[in-house]
């Protein structure tokens, strides 16, 4: 098993270039192996990748939006992620209030998986498992056409049992968000009530093999906040 960090995690820490590569150089000297973007602040393809391999890190994935999976900007979104060797894409999330909206988004993943040749995902948040209005689940929805990220925090608020969740659907997951934080409020892992090693756990069960640390507000910065997750998540793996 792999740890991997959303570099939202660290956006405090990034204003352009030259702190994008300096954090990913921080990452690994912490012990992460990859990194999943949410954005990529003005750098082409070609030296970001370069940057990976300088550093040691696998490009794990990627949050984008719906727009960019759709034809007007697949080509686009091919080259990027063709050259920088992309394991797998998504979105953070889009509308999914109902089954309509879930189906569009779906299909516009799957469509773009069709062209990059990688499988892309959908990350959750709590809604995504309120039933709809045909009684299913928009996961349920989304797992039709694509595959999916599991935020095991939003998933924990939304009084889902994570390891139930993860190995009953594990043909369906391609990545785990890990993280913690106490109602709704997210921290660092050990500092909540997520069942982290339930987590883990699961994801060594079903056989995932990328577990991504993500907080979306870290204290004090985000590069303090994700070391000191790694750390508490090494004591579980």
């Amino acid at each position: 098993m792999k740890i991997a960090v959303q570099l939202y995690s660290v956006r405090d820490c990034i204003n352009n270039a030259e702190d994008f590569f300096k954090a990913l150089e921080e990452i690994k000297a912490m012990g992460y192996e990859g990194v999943e973007f949410a954005g990529f602040h003005g750098v082409d393809a070609a030296s970001l990748k370069a940057k990976l391999d300088e550093v040691g890190l696998v490009p794990v994935g990627a949050h984008m939006g719906i727009g960019d999976y759709l034809p007007e900007k697949i080509e686009e979104t091919v080259a990027y992620h063709k050259t920088l060797g992309t394991l797998y894409a998504g979105v953070g999330g889009a509308a999914h209030s109902t089954v309509e909206e879930c189906e569009y988004a779906a299909k516009a993943l799957a469509y773009g998986a069709e062209k990059l040749g990688i499988p892309t995902y959908y990350h959750n948040h709590t809604e995504e498992f309120t039933p709809l209005e045909n009684g299913k689940i928009a996961m349920a929805v989304f797992a039709e056409h694509t595959k999916l990220e599991v935020d095991t925090y939003w998933s924990h608020c939304a009084g889902v049992d994570n390891y139930k969740y993860i190995t009953e659907n594990k043909d369906d997951i391609c990545l785990l968000h890990v993280k913690d934080g106490l109602d709704r409020k997210p921290l660092s892992l050990g500092d909540g009530d997520c069942d982290i090693a339930a987590v883990v756990k699961a994801a060594k069960d079903a056989g995932i093999e990328w577990l991504v640390v993500e907080n979306d507000d870290p204290v004090p910065n985000g590069l303090e906040d994700v070391k000191r997750s790694i750390n508490y998540l090494k004591t579980l793996i």
